[in-house]
This record gives C-alpha cells, structure tokens and sequence, in this order.
C-alpha cells in the first residue's frame, strides 16, 4: 500500500519554503544538476559557474598532504592518534585546533589584529555559524539589517528555522553599491514604521556577489551606527583571503583596536574555511564573538553542527605550518588575480564589463543591461533563462541577490579548470556576438520567442521576483555559495 504524505502531518519549518529552492539562484543549479557538462561525455552541457568554489589550489593542498601523512588519523602513520581523536567529544573542540584557526585569521588579515582562541566557537560550516548567532542573537520576528545585493543563502541561514526577519539595505549602481550611513537609517526607519525590532545588521566583506571590500572609513561608519542604535554586528569576512589585489583587507577586528567607541559586546564575526582554503565539505565554521555570552551560548548550541575530531586534527596540523600557510596565501591570491584578469578581458573584447572596484572573491559582478529588451527584472530573467537553456551556462541573476538593478549577474570562475574556463568564454563570445548582430529595428531579439522555458515569475522572499522551476527537485549538498 503506497501512503500519500500529507502537509498537515508535517511542521510548518518542513512543510514551508523558507528553505528558497525556488529562486533562481538554486533553479540554475538544478539546470546543471540534469545536463552537467563534461569535457567528453557532455561537451554540450551546462557550465556551472554559480558555485562560489575556490578550486586553484589543490595541487597545493594535495602536496602537503603527501609530505604530512601523519595529519591524517586514518592513515598508517597517523594511527596511533586515531583512538583519542575518535573519542574527543568536548564541544569546545581541540585545543590545538583553536589555536591553529586563531593564527590562520591573523595571518589572513595581515597580522595586523590578534584574536583569542578562547572566543573560536567552532560549527557545520557558515550556515551553521549565521543561524546560531541569528537564535544567539534575535527572537522570532525580530530583524537583522541586510545591505543589498547579498548572497540568497542568507534567506535560509538566517530566517528558515529562526523565524527572524531580513530588512534589505538598498544600495544601487550609481555609487558601485556601496553601503551607505543614509541607506541604513532608512531601513533601520522603514522597519520601526512597520513595528519590527531591528537587533543588528549583518554585513559581508569581502562582498558575495559584490568582491568588493568596505574601506576603513564605511567600517567606521558602520561601527558608529550600531553603537548608535545599540545593535548587534555580525561580520560575515568568509572572503578574506581571497583579496587578490590593492587595496588590502580590512577586519572590523582592525577597526575595533582604533580609537573608536563601541561596546565590543555587540560584534560578532563569522569566518569558515570554505572559501579561502577551498575546504567547503570539510564543514568548518568559525564564530569569533566579542561577547562572552554569546560565546558561551553559541558554544552550547554547537552541538547540533560540530565540526568532526578528525577534520580538527588535520586542519590543526595544517595550519599550524606557518611556512606552508604562508605559501598557500600567497600562492592563491596569486592564481585568483590570474584567473580575474584573464576572464575579464575576455569579456571585454566582447563589451562586457564587470565592476570596476571588485578585487576579492570567486566571482565577478558582470554588467549585461546592454543586452536587456528593457531595463526591468522581468527582462533580466528572460535574458537569464536563456543563458541556462541555450547558452548553457549557470550564472546567476542580480535579482536572486536581491538587486534592483536590472542587468547585472553574478558569474563564479574559480572553481573550473583553464580549459573549461575557455570554453564558458566561448560560449559568451558567441551569445553576445549574435545578439548584437541580431538586435537591430524593428526585429526581434533572437531569445524573445524562448519565453517559456520556465513558468512566469512569481514574488520572492517579498522583494525581488523569482521563476517557479518545474525542473525537478534535486538534492543541494553544497552549501554558502
């Protein structure tokens, strides 16, 4: 007997769509999940550029792995350790592990700040470490500021299981969508009109999908405000070491050492090993928080997403070879900066242009109005439905960050090789060449009649519009992309 699972025997978390798998963003994933592209099996298949992976330094990693075999309790050499390392269960995780990860964060910002290994509160990742601080932090129906455009996985790190609300900080294109100390008084304004308690704002810098960084005098800006308002900041830097050119990071850690008044209770970091290592299976978060409460509490509440004993022994090990993290920062911002440059003036023989004042990240915030039937998000997602289903490429639309300027697409191009990163360029050669040869008076653009390669867009998440995908459910094992 086949039984039909009903949605009333579900919780109103699980039979909900807070999860967001029906926005573009995780649509296109889902297009490359059914037709992925393979240099020989399937030439012809879809590309995935909207994974923010960074997969340029693996050699790196792999030859380290070879000459420290020790670092692995699964291997004959590291054996004697597996025994105490499988059977460590204190949630406040190895000391050693601790320490490491507090070297590697000073490392990455310059050493230019310290931080105590104390305050590491480890978890499953950044998405573990945003919701924890979010049930740390606000109760069901209070806010957090977010500015705009921001990654759409914070709709469901933030939101789903919390019931906490995002109050978007609109910034546009006039300025290179810089945050603003206007921008956050009228959000922090429009949500006291609506009678939402705003208890902090949430930023990201590095920017995801931005790659721009906030410079000392906006971080100061920023630190003003909260202590203002005497609301919480938590600082997403996940990005740090992927600054690949002038001008340098900033931690808000740097900005808290100056001269300036702030309750330190109020300011948390988060910080993960997915980006700037390129270890997003290995599942480490970071919470660094100034407050010894929420130090405690989050330390508590991590046992529901720590990190395992054997991946803390390994990072452990690894990071504390300062000649090799050295190297490894050095090297990647190196091939990172490499990969930028040859990606973009590909797309500027072909007109396209990025913005300008990105420098860090995984990804470039590309310009495609010019090749929009009207300045509206309606057109955006036409152009972008035809960049899936005919170009073939996953790249994602500035709509899905919730971006109110029409046009612009996030596209990742760290986490492919040098071939298949030519082959993506080939394809936007071709699609952009034919479309400005096409786009004349009185006809048509040749991918207007290509409308229904998805349903019509519905609301999304109350702010942007958003296509409900009729390609089939799939799983989404990659998490903070």
């Amino acid at each position: 007997m086949v039984f039909k699972l009903n949605s009333h025997l579900l919780s109103r978390i699980a039979s909900s769509n807070g999860h967001g798998e029906d926005s573009p963003y995780f649509d296109g994933w889902k297009a490359y999940d059914t037709d992925p592209h393979h240099p020989t099996d399937n030439p012809n298949g879809v590309i995935q550029m909207g994974l923010a992976e960074n997969q340029l330094c693996f050699d790196l990693i792999q030859d380290w792995l070879k000459k420290n075999p020790k670092a692995s309790i699964c291997s004959p050499e590291g054996l004697n350790e597996f025994r105490e390392t499988a059977i460590f269960q204190d949630y406040h995780g190895l000391p050693e592990f601790r320490n490491a990860v507090a070297n590697f964060m000073e490392k990455v910002r310059g050493n230019r700040v310290t931080f105590d290994p104390d305050r590491i509160v480890m978890s499953g990742g950044a998405t573990g470490a945003h919701e924890t601080l979010a049930f740390c932090l606000a109760d069901p129906g209070e806010a957090f500021l977010v500015p705009t455009p921001y990654y759409p996985g914070f709709d469901r790190d933030l939101r789903w299981r919390t019931g906490v609300k995002l109050i978007p900080v609109h910034s546009d294109s006039s300025n290179n969508f810089m945050v603003t100390r206007e921008a956050l008084e009228n959000a922090y304004e429009r949500a006291r009109l609506d009678n939402i308690k705003v208890k902090g704002l949430l930023i990201t810098n590095p920017s995801n999908p931005l790659g721009t960084i906030l410079d000392r005098e906006t971080l100061r800006s920023i630190v003003r405000f909260i202590n203002e308002k005497n609301i919480h900041l938590v600082c997403d830097e996940i990005y740090a070491a992927t600054v690949f050119s002038q001008p340098d990071f900033i931690s808000i850690a740097e900005i808290l050492q100056e001269d300036i008044e702030c309750n330190l209770d109020l300011v948390h970091i988060v910080y993960s090993l997915s980006k700037d290592m390129g270890f997003p299976g290995l599942r480490v978060g970071i919470i660094y928080s100034y407050n010894d409460s929420v130090v405690s509490c989050a330390r508590k509440m991590s046992s529901f997403g720590l990190v395992s004993t054997q991946t803390q022994y390994l990072i452990a090990s690894m990071l504390s070879d300062s000649e090799f993290v050295e190297m490894f920062i050095r090297e990647s911002k190196s091939r990172l900066a490499a990969r930028y440059r040859v990606f973009t003036r590909g797309l500027h023989q072909v007109g396209i242009e990025c913005l300008k004042t990105s420098n860090a990240g995984l990804f470039l915030w590309m310009d495609l109005s010019r090749l929009l039937k009207e300045q509206t998000l309606e057109a955006e997602m036409e152009l972008w439905r035809v960049i899936i289903h005919e170009v073939k490429l996953n790249v994602s639309p500035g709509c899905s960050f919730h971006c109110l300027n029409p046009g612009w697409f996030r596209v990742c191009f760290a986490n492919m090789d040098d071939d298949t990163m030519q082959v993506a360029l080939s394809r936007i050669k071709t699609f952009v060449n034919k479309e400005v040869d096409t786009k004349k008076p009185k006809k048509n653009l040749r991918w207007q009649g290509s409308l229904k390669l998805l349903n019509s867009p519905r609301i999304y998440d109350d702010f942007i519009n958003s296509p409900h995908s009729p390609i089939p459910q799939s799983p989404l094992v990659r998490a903070r992309t």
